[in-house]
């Protein structure tokens, strides 16, 4: 079976953890743990957030001079490939020298008129207090939103159209490489009018664009992997409950945080009825339990839908 996995963000640094070099290796062999199992049976294509990481690139990039700083394209770039040599290395120790990898710079194309320019949503970065939150975002023309009881900054996050080193990607699923791609979104790039391509300042959505790429690799199942056990109904009301198997209608029916479970939903939404494929949210640790249908939710365009693991 073909697998997209989408690791979160939180899988990869949890909320409030410092952000060190150690931190993120030790959360890195714990994703490996959880997917070396499905690498042994399954072709595997890995895809990650990088809202952290891209936000602490650009905390210690305004450190270094006030009047030139490098774009939110290029900072993506540099998370790709510090996350994905993390990933690499952990999953090769675990699967032996012989298993192959790759780590690919991916550039997302996107639409230089998406509305989302005009909006920023997309948090990254590390949380502030009110007070420095309103500091830093005078100081440096940032936008900041709440984020819990804290606040993180926010940056456009415009739909993903187009994965552009897709027949690389397939190429090397082809011949047997697990491949590590479309971190944090994908760089996210526009194309104008002579056909050049050139970045732009935004944090695409990882789950929107690992849905995307779930679709044209023609996958049966993508996997969105983070700290949460499963999609709740009335998350944070005494009568909340987990969802265990939906049909994409359904869970339409419910509102889900715009910032958290909300766009993980739609893209999962998306996938679903665009193919014949399954769509498992849910705790890293789970990973296997989750594409057998125990455990997380599972999504489907049909709720009665069991052929995966029947």
């Amino acid at each position: 079976m073909r697998i997209v996995v989408a690791l979160g963000g939180n899988a990869l640094l949890q909320r409030g953890q410092a952000l060190t070099a150690d931190n993120q290796r030790r959360n890195v062999k714990t994703a490996a743990e959880a997917l070396a199992p499905l690498a042994r049976e399954h072709e595997l294509v890995i895809t990650h957030g990088n809202g952290p990481q891209v936000g602490l690139l650009a905390l210690q990039d305004a450190a270094y001079r006030e009047d030139v700083h490098y774009p939110l394209d290029v900072l993506g770039a540099e998370s790709e490939g510090m996350i994905g040599y993390l990933v690499e290395q952990e999953m090769s120790n675990l699967l032996g020298a012989a298993q192959r990898f790759a780590t690919l710079l991916t550039q997302t194309e996107v639409d230089p008129r998406d509305p989302a320019f005009q909006n920023p949503t997309k948090p990254i970065g590390p949380l502030y207090e009110t007070a420095e939150a309103e500091r830093i975002a005078s100081a440096r023309g940032w936008c900041v939103a709440p984020d819990g009881d804290a606040f993180r900054r926010v940056v456009p996050s415009p739909r993903p159209r187009r994965i552009l080193e897709l027949g690389v990607i397939e190429l090397l699923i082809e011949n047997g490489v697990i491949v590590i791609c479309g971190g944090g979104g994908g760089i996210p790039v526009v194309r104008r009018a002579d056909g050049q391509l050139f970045g732009v300042e935004a944090v695409i959505d990882k789950d929107a664009a690992s849905a995307l790429l779930a679709r044209e690799l023609g996958a049966q199942a993508l996997l969105m992997l983070t700290d949460v056990e499963a999609v709740y109904k009335d998350w944070g009301e005494p009568d909340a409950a987990a969802i265990r198997r939906i049909s994409t209608g359904e869970i339409r029916r419910y509102p889900f945080a715009a910032g958290s479970m909300a766009p993980k939903v739609e893209a999962a939404c998306e996938f679903a009825e665009r193919t014949s494929g399954i769509v498992g949210i849910g705790r890293l640790q789970d990973a296997q339990a989750i594409l057998a249908g125990e455990s997380g939710t599972v999504i489907t365009a049909d709720a009665a839908d069991t052929r995966w693991w029947d």
